[in-house]
């Protein structure tokens, strides 16, 4: 066995307690962030664009999401669907008839007004052949967008969807001006609570606080997001006062520099977190049942959440983590078992040495774990080659041209088993039983039956394995102990600040 459980290390710590004093650490730099009314926060993936419309990388929407662009719908720290740009809405019976009702008076932050064709531009824009939106899919089942008056916007879909609005408060489906769309890359404009300052790249993007907002205006006169590739650097960013808050801060093994501390809190949220390795399901190797079963079998997953070091790990069976309430725990389906492994390899007439490559992310949780798992699959004969990639090499390679054996992701967004009812996902899994189960979820209305549903897909994914669910993590949050107002949990990818400020 790779790893014996005995080697593994134990933390004693608890999150989101904070202990008796052990060091003083130098908050020049925060006490100034407070007199200038200003915070400065982690990030531990630095944005390639700034379009959450263009691209899939989380930290496009913890920096812009809820901060300088908004959707239609958004969500509260648990997760339920609120009012935002649309004040309120109805629904038809049959569920194929949105009828939404804009907040009045609402202003892009270049002046320009929200009205329903800004809304139409934005959808259809997102619908269009040539449109990069990650989640297309949320508009390609519109038929129809319809402006009876500037402030009232009718939306038909061509089958019923029950998770739509839901969907529309994601990030790929957030308002974008006609005016600014184009340039939304480099200069965002939205219509939040803070405006775009300025992007370093590479090193921090700023905001200043949007003083024409609609509503309640945010507390902050402005925000720094800093992004931290090593966690060394991050943990020394917040005790030298660089930095003044971290959600989902990236290395528990240095938790303990801050749990006895008083002049940080530390306090562990959920967060809709799927570790997985991702399989290639078109490659002809892993598109046999027997291959990724064999693969499941040879990987020591409750092991690889053990080592994670994160206090709340715990081992998945299928594509949900624990905080929903849909959630199943389907983590027993395939034990640890390498002699099974073996066996069913030899099933599949797969010859021993036979070659993976393993394509990783610049993501401390993927790079880490790459290489466990690329010794237990060697354990059972198959030769990995890890490969490490930056961040636009894996979405252009991996997630864009789908050039790839393996690769180890996290996939942050609630309720999306809809991926694998999407053939041309990058993972390839194309089952017409599934397609069929998600259909019928899509189209049920009462929650007893959409439950169900979900349960049937959670199995559906654990028995056909197309890729190896891995292990669900909580996040851990660090900020000095005067901030109020941030997110705990984490419903969506997103970092919302128009609420946060220091207290006394």
């Amino acid at each position: 066995m790779f790893y014996k459980k005995s080697f593994y290390k134990k933390r004693s710590f608890q999150a989101g307690v904070v202990l008796s004093l052990a060091a003083v650490l130098p908050v020049s730099a925060a006490l100034a962030s407070a007199q200038n009314n200003s915070i400065a926060v982690g990030v531990n993936v630095s944005p390639p664009t700034l379009d959450p419309t263009a691209n899939p990388a989380e930290g496009i929407r913890i920096v812009t999401y809820a901060n300088i662009f908004e959707g239609l719908t958004g969500v509260d720290e648990h997760g339920t669907v609120q009012p935002l740009l649309a004040k309120s809405w109805s629904v038809s019976p049959d569920g194929l008839l949105y009828h939404f009702t804009l907040q009045p008076g609402v202003r892009f932050h270049d002046g320009s007004a929200l009205t329903c064709a800004t809304v139409k531009y934005t959808f259809e824009r997102a619908k269009d052949p040539e449109s990069l939106n990650p989640q297309k899919h949320i508009f390609e089942n519109i038929k129809t967008i319809s402006c009876p008056s500037d402030d009232v916007v009718d939306i038909s879909l061509d089958a019923p969807h029950g998770s739509f609005l839901s969907e529309l408060s994601w990030g790929d489906a957030v308002i974008v001006s006609p005016a600014s769309a184009a340039g939304n890359g480099q200069h965002p404009v939205g219509t939040g609570p803070f405006v775009f300052k300025s992007w370093k790249r590479g090193d921090s993007v700023t905001l200043t606080r949007n003083d024409d907002y609609r509503g309640e205006k945010a507390h902050l006169s402005q925000v720094v997001f800093r992004f931290y590739s090593d966690p060394m650097a991050a943990a020394n960013a917040l005790l030298d006062g660089q930095l003044d808050a971290y959600p989902s801060f990236p290395a528990p093994e240095m938790l303990i520099r801050f749990a006895h501390n008083p002049d940080f809190v530390m306090r562990s949220g959920l967060a809709p977190f799927k570790g997985i390795l991702a399989l290639n399901n078109r490659q002809k190797l892993l598109a046999q049942p027997l291959v990724r079963q064999a693969l499941a079998y040879a990987i020591d997953r409750r092991g690889i959440a053990e080592v994670s070091d994160v206090p709340g790990a715990r081992v998945i069976g299928s594509h949900m983590s624990p905080e929903n309430p849909d959630f199943t725990d389907l983590s027993g389906v395939y034990p640890y078992n390498p002699e099974k492994a073996k066996e069913l390899l030899k099933q599949a007439g797969v010859e021993p040495g036979t070659r993976l490559r393993l394509a990783l992310p610049p993501i401390d949780y993927a790079r880490n774990t790459g290489e466990v798992i690329a010794a237990y699959l060697e354990q059972v004969g198959l030769n990995v080659t890890i490969q490490q990639l930056e961040w636009p090499a894996w979405l252009a390679q991996v997630f864009g041209h789908h050039d790839f054996d393996m690769t180890i992701i996290a996939h942050t967004e609630p309720d999306d088993l809809n991926i694998y009812a999407r053939k041309n996902y990058y993972f390839g899994y194309n089952n017409a039983e599934f397609q069929a189960l998600y259909a019928a979820y899509e189209k049920a209305a009462d929650p007893a039956e959409r439950h169900a549903l979900s349960v049937k897909m959670q199995e559906k994914l654990a028995h056909d394995v197309p890729n190896i669910y891995l292990f669900f993590t909580p996040r851990t949050n660090i900020t000095r102990a005067q901030i109020k107002g941030m997110w705990n949990n984490q419903p969506l990818p997103a970092c919302p600040l128009s609420a946060a400020s220091w207290g006394p």
